[in-house]
């Protein structure tokens, strides 16, 4: 049975994806905050209405917004929040959108929350207590060889992307001759959902913030998969992120290793 606080957390997540639902027909205001990174009024009504939301809920702790912070590390006890994970699919029109909730407490994230709203998916975990999807309990695949496996990826989101090019590529050549596929679908928050729930059998991903990871995590590992970076070695934010199903993790990891 969900917690109070898990249950309260849901239907703010529930209610940010009713305005990403009503804006989806509206003409899209954008704006660029980098050369590939762009922000619309959307993304900032749903972090305002996530802020005041989850005030309510813990008055006591901190929030980290993708919109609203400069801090790439959580200072304390906080929600961390991505209003719209996958802006430029949303801009758009590609419904691979995600609304991500996570609590970080002592270190660690206690609940994380992946709504897909124009999809109708609601992901979330609290830990220890398992992952599901739409009251569904979720667990990865138990595919164990890279070869039967379809892994995702993502790219940079921000304008590192010459500098990061090269070693993307040279991942990307690496996994895909061994791979069953690759799928690259432009929300972190949603390519960890997919992995918790027996979609993908990993997802690697350089460039990532706290906001886009922090509940997909969670979910990954409640679920019965593996997170580390691309070393195999505790992931820390910052860090290339890999998460598996556990079963091909160290293939995987042999594979992206520079």
């Amino acid at each position: 049975m969900n917690s109070s606080l898990l249950n309260k957390t849901i239907a703010a997540a529930e209610t940010a994806g009713e305005i990403i639902r009503e804006h989806w027909q509206r003409p899209r205001d954008v704006r660029y905050k980098g050369r590939f990174d762009l922000i619309t009024e959307t993304d900032a009504a749903v972090e305002a209405h996530l802020q005041e939301r989850l005030r309510e809920i813990l008055p006591e702790v901190g929030f980290m917004g993708e919109e609203s912070s400069n801090n790439l590390i959580p200072d304390g006890d906080c929600w961390i929040v991505d209003p719209v994970d996958g802006t430029t699919n949303f801009v758009h029109g590609i419904p691979l959108v995600a609304v991500s909730i996570a609590l970080w407490q002592k270190g660690a994230t206690r609940l994380g929350i992946v709504s897909i709203p124009m999809l109708g998916e609601c992901f979330y975990a609290e830990r220890g207590q398992g992952a599901y999807c739409n009251g569904q309990p979720i667990r990865v695949s138990d595919i164990a060889r890279c070869e039967q496996a379809l892994v995702a990826t993502g790219f940079p989101a921000y304008d590192d992307i010459e500098v990061q090019k090269g070693r993307i590529l040279r991942w990307l050549g690496a996994v895909l001759p061994q791979c069953q596929g690759v799928r690259r679908c432009g929300s972190a928050a949603a390519d960890l959902a997919y992995v918790a729930a027996g979609r993908y059998e990993a997802f690697y991903n350089p460039g990532l913030k706290p906001w886009d990871m922090a509940a997909g995590w969670l979910l990954v590992e409640e679920a019965g998969g593996r997170v580390t970076n691309i070393l195999g070695e505790p992931l820390q934010f910052g860090d290339v992120l890999l998460a598996s199903n556990g079963r091909v993790h160290q293939e995987m990891v042999d594979l992206l290793r520079e």
